[in-house]
């Protein structure tokens, strides 16, 4: 009796514990852009690995189909944060007055590729021609236009059509609705396998153009700054887990779960990632790329502010290096 009241009592125990660390658990709402991709790896690393739950920490993952939609709702205070926006679209928004602070880069280099229609061989042939890019300012057409100008080619000289998510613009590419367009992998690879042309990477066009960033509301973040600390810190340990090599088949197994897709594209996606310096991690931002791309927005006449990059951080959370 003694052996059965001590085991009922341990039972209790861990059920008292488990409701109230449940009841502990803060929620924050995350706005993502499309649907699980790679640029969401880290989010599916902290939450498979536990680091979330250990901070106390519930994510309601909200998937929004473009980034200029997701600023909006991050604006308003619909979302707490967006992890993995197209970095111009904060940008503009805090030029405009948005409460929003940027706390890190995420990606640093762009990983998509242009890809065409099975006839064209190269970015001469899409003089004329329709191209899809995410939205009339956003990033994808400033990397687009950056592969033009290299071909001689001006951004009047061709048909821009707008969808901000990748997997709308490859099918619209599959459906032969326009001539090209730019794709992130798996999608990339998946045209590649299909037949479609590939004309090349962005990252050759536009090494010096971070492509997203981590950014919050500033009224939620001043709400609950220790909150925000530990998600910044949960991201920037599941970011590190990811860039260990060592676990590459962890890492390749909890994308396939989250993304549905197949092992060998995950794989593929997984070595791409690594090949080049895609991903930012050290969790902070550089001066001389986020100086870089307000140049470049300015130069455009889409920044009406000024090109100080502190302007565009959040004070005391965000780290600038170089």
């Amino acid at each position: 009796m003694t052996r059965l009241f001590s085991a009922a009592s341990a039972l209790l125990l861990g059920l008292a514990l488990m409701f109230a660390s449940s009841a502990r658990a803060e929620t924050i709402t995350i706005g993502l852009v499309g649907s699980t991709g790679p640029t969401h790896w880290p989010i599916h690393i902290g939450l498979k690995k536990g680091y979330y739950a250990a901070e106390g920490i519930d994510l309601d993952l909200i998937f929004i189909q473009s980034s200029n939609a997701l600023l909006q709702q991050l604006a308003a205070g619909s979302l707490d944060a967006a992890l993995s926006a197209g970095l111009v679209d904060p940008i503009y928004a805090i030029d405009k007055g948005a409460p929003i602070g940027i706390v890190r880069l995420e990606m640093q280099l762009s990983p998509y590729a242009l890809i065409a229609k099975k006839t064209y061989s190269k970015i001469e042939e899409l003089k004329g021609k329709t191209i899809m890019v995410d939205g009339p300012k956003g990033i994808t057409k400033l990397y687009v236009e950056r592969m033009l100008a290299a071909h001689n080619i001006k951004p009047s000289e061709v048909d821009f059509q707008f969808v901000g998510a990748t997997a709308a613009r490859f099918q619209a590419l599959s459906t032969g609705a326009i001539d090209a367009t730019v794709l992130l992998p798996p999608f990339s690879f998946a045209a590649d396998a299909a037949g479609f042309a590939n004309l090349g990477l962005t990252a050759d066009y536009a090494k010096d153009l971070p492509f997203t960033a981590a950014a919050v509301n500033k009224n939620w973040a001043a709400k609950n700054p220790e909150l925000m600390r530990k998600l910044l810190s949960v991201h920037n340990k599941s970011v590190a887990w990811f860039l260990d090599p060592k676990n590459k088949q962890e890492a390749v197994d909890i994308m396939v779960v989250a993304s549905k897709l197949k092992p060998e594209i995950i794989v593929q996606t997984y070595d791409f990632l690594q090949s080049r310096p895609f991903i930012e991690g050290t969790g902070q931002v550089s001066k001389s790329k986020m100086g870089a791309l307000l140049t470049a927005l300015k130069g455009l006449g889409d920044l009406q502010g000024s090109t100080d990059v502190e302007r565009f951080m959040l004070p005391g959370v965000a780290r600038l290096s170089d």
